[in-house]
Order: structure tokens, then sequence, then C-alpha cells
């Protein structure tokens, strides 16, 4: 029998469902899972520190290199916000527009000739404002192409543009802000706007010295220049900024602007400016007064002919238009062609009101006197002579006036080198002795108080004296005495003792009275010499007095001016500012010395000067040593002047007044007069009076100890100078009879 109290093993499975009973299992696994802890990842082993030098100095490179960092986009960050803030301060000073058009600091002179037509500019030109958007096109491609071909793609600056021009320098032995400066035209555009600085005269002591300053390339300038530009890029568009560069840009020729530009050397607008005419314009802005066409029509061609291809290879023209632009270049205008009356402009521009002239701030039109044909022919008759009669290499020069008998004068050539700006004007500032050419004045007076043209005078051996340089005593050029003459025999031949003879008669002081009235406003010499044109004068001055005598004894003012207006008006600001003044002699003793002075170019030492069937008087002069050579004469219609000499006083060889200057003067006038009927000249024949008594020689006067030329006497014997001794001998020019 078994034992039934021994004890029995629970089943399994009541100690499996015995637990279970107790707590529900997944709450207590719950509870377990949230009071584990989460497994702790096992940290990577630490890379052994390099030791020694090497890890030392790697250690600090690493902290040196942090350092930078740290620094260096701080302070691009802090060098960021100050250019933010100075551009929004720039920005804030740029005024609109309009304003920055027309940056001129003086106004334009536009000269016009007598029937209105331009012929000549002063002043900063500006012919109106120009948009980039209506302007030629192909000058607004040339402009990009040539000076910034990224220009609608960058912010106003060109990092790549300025390191290339910085290699460029480099490479050329230059620092890197000399020389290419690799700016765009933005750039340019704050450069022409001064950085916003406007020219005041208070503050500089020229427009030079302002403008100087605008174009300095120091490091701190192109900072600002930055600066300026990008204010520029955020206040205005790409065009408005092209507009204000073509409106400020400086095109030579005194032209400021692209309109201004195309006016003065195509006669043209801007709008209609062909490939090969805005290729031209645009070459200009590198070096516009030495590219300038006027100043050099071929080297101009062919910097636009660099243009040009720059345009073909950036697209803005076809092959086929390249081609046309390089066969067809571009001319200037018939009117910048002539560059007419350079010398007689810049006599207007002196002698008119300086305001409105050399200093004007206004755009100043001025009407003239001149006569574009006649300036011509009087350029052209001077040429043929120095090619044809003149010895090639002579150095020699020559200046004319051509007037009318009211003082207008007509034409003008001070020098032999016509198309000039700003040149010595030996017309109207060369003082020089004016020889026999005075003669006539001396007979005027003669006449004035009763002399007749037949009255006689003895040439003979003379003498003056001179209080301090004792006596005086003149001889003809010829070195000959012809005895007892008429006074028209002695004008004719241009003998100097009956001319000494009558001054002194009629008293010294009268002929200076009469000469002075006439417009010789120079010191006349107070001594004897004086008959002899020992004084200076001006070739102006001197061909004006005669127009008095053709005018029948008036004085004249030489006169250029007709008309001043401002650009816009309709009425002027003045008119005429010279001509026709008060009598100084009466018209009968006018008429007889024109009378007389015809005999001089028909009959005595002016007979080169005759030309077709007209009547011609006027007066050969030569000075000292023919140091200068003179021929003043005229028609019925015109009177002209004609000097000749060194501009260093170097005597002229084998030259006298009636010889090359009569040529100059012939050749002129007959092309002045092509075309013009012949008129007569307002001359009166001497009636047949009983001679007057002449002037007597005082007894016991000495007589000439020497036969040498009187004008060499003439000064040797006032000025104590010496015509011994060695001197240079002058080129040959041509040889000639008296």
């Amino acid at each position: 029998m078994t034992d039934s109290r021994k004890p029995r093993k629970p089943l399994v499975a009541e100690r499996r469902y015995s637990k279970a009973s107790k707590k529900p299992a997944p709450a207590k696994k719950a509870k377990a899972l949230a009071r584990k802890p989460a497994p702790r990842r096992k940290a990577s082993p630490k890379k052994p520190q390099r030791g020694g030098i090497s890890g030392f100095l790697l250690r600090a490179f690493r902290w040196v290199f942090r350092l930078i960092w740290v620094i260096t986009w701080r302070s691009t960050a802090v060098a960021l916000l100050m250019l933010l803030l100075a551009v929004g301060y720039v920005y804030t000073t740029l005024p609109s527009l309009s304003e920055f058009l027309d940056g001129r600091a003086r106004g334009s002179v536009t000269l016009t000739d007598r029937e209105g037509a331009v012929f000549a500019w002063r002043g900063d030109q500006y012919g109106g404002a120009v948009d980039a958007k209506t302007v030629s096109k192909h000058l607004k491609n040339a402009v990009i192409a040539t000076e910034d071909k990224r220009f609608y793609r960058h912010i106003g600056l060109s990092p790549r543009g300025i390191a290339s021009a910085v290699r460029i320098n480099l490479s050329e032995g230059r620092g890197p802000l000399s020389g290419h400066g690799g700016s765009t035209i933005t750039q340019q555009t704050a450069k022409l706007l001064c950085l916003g600085v406007e020219y005041d005269p208070a503050d500089w002591d020229s427009e030079v010295d302002y403008v100087r300053d605008c174009r300095r390339g120091s490091l701190k300038r192109k900072a600002h220049e930055a600066v300026f530009s990008l204010a520029m890029e955020a206040k205005y568009s790409k065009d408005e900024i092209l507009s204000i560069y073509l409106n400020r840009a400086y095109l030579g020729g005194g032209a400021y602007g692209a309109e201004a530009a195309s006016q003065r050397y195509f006669g043209k607008s801007s709008r209609a400016l062909s490939a090969a005419e805005g290729a031209m314009l645009a070459g200009l802005l590198t070096a516009p007064s030495t590219l300038a066409p006027t100043q050099n029509l071929e080297r101009s061609q062919n910097r636009a002919a660099t243009v040009v291809r720059l345009m073909r290879e950036q697209g803005y023209l076809t092959v086929a238009e390249e081609k046309a632009a390089q066969v067809n270049p571009a001319v200037l205008s018939q009117a910048a062609q002539k560059q007419a009356g350079g010398y007689f402009a810049d006599w207007v521009m002196s002698s008119g009101p300086e305001f409105f002239t050399r200093n004007t701030t206004e755009d100043v039109i001025i009407q003239t006197t001149l006569d574009q044909r006649l300036q011509k022919a009087t350029e052209d008759g001077l040429k043929w002579v120095f090619d044809n009669k003149v010895r090639a290499g002579s150095k020699a020069q020559a200046a004319i006036v051509v007037m009318s008998a009211d003082g207008a004068v007509r034409a003008m050539v001070g020098g032999r080198q016509t198309k000039v700006v700003g040149a010595f004007n030996r017309a109207t500032q060369a003082l020089r002795q004016t020889g026999s050419a005075f003669k006539p004045f001396v007979y005027a007076t003669a006449l004035e108080l009763g002399y007749s043209p037949l009255d006689l005078i003895m040439d003979e051996a003379r003498c003056w004296n001179t209080p301090g340089s004792g006596d005086w005593c003149p001889s003809n050029y010829d070195r000959k005495f012809r005895g007892s003459v008429t006074l028209t025999e002695a004008l004719k031949q241009s003998l100097n003792i009956p001319a000494v003879a009558i001054s002194e008669s009629v008293g010294r002081g009268m002929v200076q009275r009469v000469a002075s009235d006439f417009g010789i406003d120079n010191d006349l010499a107070n001594g004897p010499a004086m008959a002899l044109g020992a004084s200076e004068s001006t070739l102006i001055e001197m061909t004006g007095a005669y127009a008095g005598i053709l005018n029948g004894g008036s004085a004249v003012t030489p006169y250029g001016l007709i008309e001043l207006r401002l650009l816009g008006d309709e009425d002027p600001l003045m008119d005429v500012s010279g001509g026709i003044e008060e009598r100084v002699i009466q018209t009968s003793s006018a008429e007889q010395l024109v009378w007389m002075m015809e005999k001089v170019v028909s009959e005595g030492t002016g007979q080169r000067a005759r030309f077709g069937n007209r009547e011609i008087a006027g007066k050969t002069g030569t000075t000292q040593a023919a140091r200068d050579a003179w021929f003043i004469g005229f028609t019925g219609d015109y009177v002209a002047g004609v000097w000749m000499g060194y501009d260093d006083n170097t005597p002229l060889t084998g030259v006298t007044g009636g010889g090359l200057p009569a040529d100059i003067w012939r050749e002129v006038m007959e092309r002045v007069h092509e075309g013009v009927p012949p008129k007569a000249l307002p001359m009166t024949a001497p009636v047949g009076l009983p001679a007057a008594p002449a002037p007597q020689q005082p007894a016991g006067q000495p007589r000439p100890q020497s036969t040498e030329g009187i004008i060499e006497n003439l000064l040797r014997d006032i000025f104590g100078e010496s015509s011994s001794g060695s001197r240079s001998q002058p080129e040959p020019i041509t040889s000639e009879n008296r």
C-alpha cells in the first residue's frame, strides 16, 4: 500500500499557472523594461596624439588656422557691412539723371560766317542730351564693344578686368594701378562725374587742377570710385548709366558728348550715325585729343577700323557689314574738313566780351564777317607762292588780312600753317616795323595841309640833327639821288629823303596825329626816322588804316563780330563792334592820295601786284636789313595787307616789299576777285597848279659820309647799332628784283 502522507510534486502546469495568477505578465514585463537603463555606447578609443616637435607644430598650425579663419570671416562681415553702409550713403546723395547729363564747366561758342554757315567752334561744345535707347545703335554697340563688353552683366565692377589690367601693368614694368585700369563703363562714368564733386572756382586754382584731381589713380581714389559705381548701379538702370557716359565723355575738338561730336565731325545727329561713324566716335574715347579726325583723319580711321573688327567679333555686325564699314570709312563733313578761319576765329574770341567768349558759361552763337570763299582764296594764294617761289625748307612766315573799306575783316591768315587753333597770330599779335608802308600817312598829312601830288621836292643828300645822337644822314634804298621830283614820283619810287623832308616840313606831330587817327595806335617814333616806318605796328592795324584811305578818309576799326546771341534766343545781346568812325582827312585829299598810290602799282615799286585790268593802289615796305617786308594795297572792293619775315627777326635774303609780298598779294587778290566785276578806284587826278615851294636844305648841312642803306643808317645812328662785324647769313628764299 502506498503511503498517502507522502507529499506529491507539483505539476509543471501548476507551477506555470500559479505564478501567472498572481499578476498579469505583460504589466510586469513593461515595468521591468522601464526600470532597465539604456545600454551605453562604447567610447571609441582615443587617437594617440603625436608627440614631439612635429606634434607641437601641428597643433600650433591648427590653432593659428582656426584663429585666422575666425578673424577673416568676421572682418569680411564687418567690411561688407561698412561697404553696404557706404554704398547706401552715396546712393542717397545721387541726384536725378537729368542733372548728370551736361557737366561742362564752360559754355560753347559757335561761329558762323557772314551768311550764317558754321565754320568754327570754341569752348566746350554740347549738342544736347542723348539717350542710350534712341542714339544710333552702331554708336552704342561700338562703345560697349570697345570699352566694356560685359557692361550689361556686371554690377559695376569687373574683377576679371581688374585682374587682367594688373597683370598687364606688371608685365610691362609699371605699377599695378598704373597704365591699364580695367575700368568698367560704370567706373569711367563715375570718374567723369568726379565722384559727384562739382567744379567750384573758389575751391580750385583752375579747372585743369580740378580735372587732374578727378583723374588720380591712387588706391584710396579707386576705393571711392568702386563705392560710387556700386551706388550708381543701384540708383540707375544700365541704359541710364550709358546715357550719362555718352553725354559726358570728351570726344576731341572741344566736343563733349555724342551729339556735339556727331555734329562737329559729321554734321548730323547722333541718331543717324553709320557703323563707320559710330566706330570712329567710339575709337576717340581712348585718346580724344590725339585721335580727333580734325587733327589726323587717317589715324582716326585706322582706330575706327579696329573698333569695327571688335563689333563684328562680338556679334554686333555681320561680316558683310564689317566689310562695308572698312571699305567706306567715316569722313569729315565739309565744314569740319575746311577748318576755315582758325586765326580769324581766335581773333574774334579774343576781341569779343570775355564773359561771352573765353569764359562763357552759356552756349553762344556769334555771327562774323568772315567770307569763306575769300578765306579759301587767301589760304590758296599764300600756299601757291610758298610752294612755287620760296625755297623748300625755308622757315619764313607770312600773314594776310583781307577786309572791306568799312573795316569788316573778310579773311585772315596768321601764319603758313592755316589749320590751327590757338596759334600765334602774326596778323594781329606781331608788332613789326612798318618801313616804307608808313609813308602814305606822311603824304596824307601834306595833302590835307594843301600840298599837291605834283609839288616838287628835292631828293638829295641831307642830314637831320637828332638830339642825343647827332646828325642823321639817310639815303635811298638804291643809294642814288634824283634831284627835283614830284611828291607822286617820290612815293612811287619810295624815296626816303623826300618823305623825311615832307614830314619835317608839315611837322612830325601832325603826321603822328594823322597816323594815330587812322588807327595806328602804337607809340610812334619821335625822331625824323618816323617818316620811314621806324615805329612798330600790327598788320591788321596797318590794313585798317589803308581801308580808311580807300573809304574817303574816315578811320575804321577792324571788326569781325556782327551779332552775338545765346543759343535758343532770337534777339541778339550785342551787334557790330566796329566799322567807319570819324573823318581824318578830307575826301579830296584821300582821293588824291589814292591816285598817287595807284602810280606805285602801275609804274613804281609795286608793279608785281598788278593783275587783270583792275585799278590797284598800294605801297611796298621794307625795313632795316629786310627783317620785315610789306605790301598793303586795295582795289575798289577790298583792302589786303601782306607781311613777310622771320619770327626771330632774321633778315630775309633778296626779299623786299615789292617782291614776294607783292606776289602773295597778287595771288590772293586775283582769287578773291574771281567773278567780281572790276570797280574803279575812288581817285582824283591832281589839278595842274604851280608847284608849292619845296622844303630847302638848311645851309651848312654836311653831306652824308656813308652810302649805306637808309634803314641800316637809321638804326645805327639812333640806337647805336653797328652794321659791321660777322653775322650769320640767313637762308636764301628766292632772288628777286627791287
